[in-house]
């Protein structure tokens, strides 16, 4: 039984939380495995001529495997864990992003169900805290406290593991707890015209300057309609509906779709500033606060943007008096009077999460060039870095490559998707979708490079290995080693060709 006690009477229940199957689940505790012993099972990336980023790589998920810890008895969890490796809870912002490149690792330890625990402290109403105790299982927020919950991107994080891996018993064990969070966000975490509001908690960005003085920039809605807060919103009406569809659409969404829609257009009509071409959050006088910020771009994971806002979310993106800074992508424009050079936490550092997400967003654009550009640049600082301090940090400063001013080392941590994720699939090109049992190459690099182990689905891992080419329009020399069929759609220079392998 979770630790929190439920006071009846102060709930409305959620018929979907009736079908969670975590709640009062039986703990499932094994031996964690150690990294001197199950390193050979990792992918093996080849990048000739970059030992250092061999080196980096090796060291995120050294780290990472460190940071896996047992279910601690009475605590309610129900599944061994990866650590968020910050003051000993974990955290449904920080898990969700982890999640995101130790999906490269989850034949050797269940990663994903780090989120199990989440699932099993769902209260009857839905709600889910943010953050969660590791030893004693107690929430550190109270369900209405302001800063209680977020960023509602747990669904995005299951469905992108499901592409990895195309598990559609997991995707259904966790559609209900997940449509059951959803609801309660939508009843409680919102204002009357279906926006939503949080915190610089709630958000995950905490010190961003984006409320009127006078309020806590920390812990204050500001009685704004947060943009981030909505467009997540959005794209969690999206991942459920896809889950939805993918499980034989077995429930009505039409609650979803309505929201979608709801949200959609207001997020155009009043959240976009035509002078300035960007997203904003709306304060409650009816003026944009005019910060731009990085939780506006989780409009490129909507189809929010047309043709045109996007573009102009991409130039913002290129612009070195905004976003495109020595490393890129600092959470603050530097453009605003509070951008801080040295990071400034979320006042201008370059974060792996939002990174990520921005990476992501361009790449469902179309926009494979910027995302390369910018995975290049923001890596090769991590690298440099690494090489001078042998460690990660949380962030990195915006205009020079050192880490953050307020920056946490040893930070494996969310900042493993830089060495991993990012490597694999923005310098090296490589992803897979696992229900169309394909990988996607985008080769753009001239000297050796590839994956050996590369998992894909359930069960089976691809050698991919590119050789050394002179030019861009040399047709790459690819070689192939898959145990069991696989399709690879190799992209370079504009041209494309199939191999079944």
């Amino acid at each position: 039984m979770k630790p929190h006690r439920f006071i009846e009477y102060t709930y409305e229940k959620n018929p979907y939380v009736e079908q969670n199957s975590f709640i009062d689940a039986c703990p499932n505790s094994n031996k964690l495995p150690n990294y001197e012993e199950i390193c050979s099972l990792l992918p093996k990336p080849i990048f000739e001529g970059h030992d250092d980023y061999i080196a980096c790589y090796d060291y995120a998920w050294k780290t990472a495997f460190s940071n896996l810890r047992n279910v601690v008895d009475g605590s309610g969890f129900i599944s061994d864990f990866i650590d968020t490796a910050f003051n000993g809870c974990i955290f449904m912002w920080d898990s969700s992003f982890i999640l995101m490149f130790t999906k490269y690792a989850d034949r050797i330890f269940p990663f994903q169900k780090t989120l199990d625990n989440f699932y099993a402290g769902q209260h009857k109403d839905g709600f889910i805290c943010r953050e969660i105790n590791e030893e004693t299982g107690l929430d550190q927020f109270t369900r209405h406290d302001p800063s209680s919950t977020g960023p509602n991107i747990m669904p995005w994080c299951e469905w992108q593991y499901f592409e990895n891996f195309n598990d559609l018993d997991r995707l259904k064990k966790v559609y209900a707890p997940l449509r059951a969070y959803h609801i309660w966000c939508r009843k409680n975490k919102t204002w009357r015209d279906g926006t939503y509001f949080t915190t610089g908690w709630g958000c995950g960005m905490d010190n961003s300057p984006r409320l009127k003085d006078g309020y806590d920039v920390e812990f204050s809605t500001g009685r704004m309609i947060w943009v981030d807060a909505c467009l997540q919103a959005l794209m969690s009406c999206d991942c459920l509906i896809k889950m939805n569809n993918a499980l034989g659409n077995q429930d009505d969404v039409s609650d979803l779709i309505e929201e979608k829609n709801n949200l959609k257009k207001i997020i155009n009509k009043r959240l976009w500033d035509k002078k300035t071409k960007f997203y904003y959050d709306l304060w409650d006088d009816g003026k944009f606060n005019k910060v731009k910020h990085a939780g506006a771009f989780w409009a490129l994971h909507t189809d929010v943007a047309t043709k045109r806002r996007a573009k102009a979310l991409f130039n913002h993106l290129k612009n070195p008096k905004e976003f495109f800074r020595n490393t890129p992508v600092p959470t603050l424009s530097a453009d605003h009077p509070a951008f801080d050079k040295d990071g400034g936490y979320w006042r201008g550092s370059a974060w792996a999460p939002t990174n990520y997400m921005i990476l992501l967003g361009l790449e469902k654009h179309g926009q494979t060039e910027l995302a390369k550009t910018i995975a290049e640049k923001y890596l090769a600082t991590v690298v440099e870095v690494f090489n001078k301090d042998l460690t990660l940090y949380e962030n990195y400063a915006p205009d020079q490559a050192s880490k953050g001013n307020f920056a946490m080392s040893n930070f494996v941590g969310w900042t493993g998707l830089a060495p991993i994720s990012i490597f694999f699939e923005f310098v090296l090109g490589i992803k897979a979708f696992a229900p169309e049992n394909r990988i996607i190459w985008n080769v753009s690099r001239l000297e050796k490079h590839g994956i050996m182990q590369y998992p894909v689905g359930k069960t089976n891992t691809v050698d991919l290995i590119c050789e050394r080419r002179n030019n861009q329009c040399d047709e790459p020399i690819i070689t192939i080693k898959a145990k069991e069929p696989i399709e690879i759609v190799v992209r370079w220079n504009g041209k494309e060709k199939i191999i079944k392998a």
